[in-house]
């Protein structure tokens, strides 16, 4: 019984793992590879270093406000 219980409390780690990284944006670079292999199969994908920082400059740039 206790195996059962730290294999639960394992899988309810790493799915709220997977949801931190999900609202936290990490996983954004997993689906833009996703993307590029499946629409751009013939170009290099960014790195990930390039990638959050076109990501950052998307995001930021421009105003910012609803009025």
């Amino acid at each position: 019984m206790p195996e059962r219980a730290a294999g639960l409390a394992r899988a309810l780690l790493a799915r709220l793992a997977e949801i931190l990284r999900g609202a936290a944006g990490l996983d954004r670079y997993e689906h833009y590879l996703a993307h590029a292999r499946r629409a751009h199969p013939g170009e290099p994908p960014l790195s990930r270093a390039e990638f959050f920082r076109r990501d950052e400059q998307e995001r930021w740039s421009g105003v910012r406000r609803c009025c």
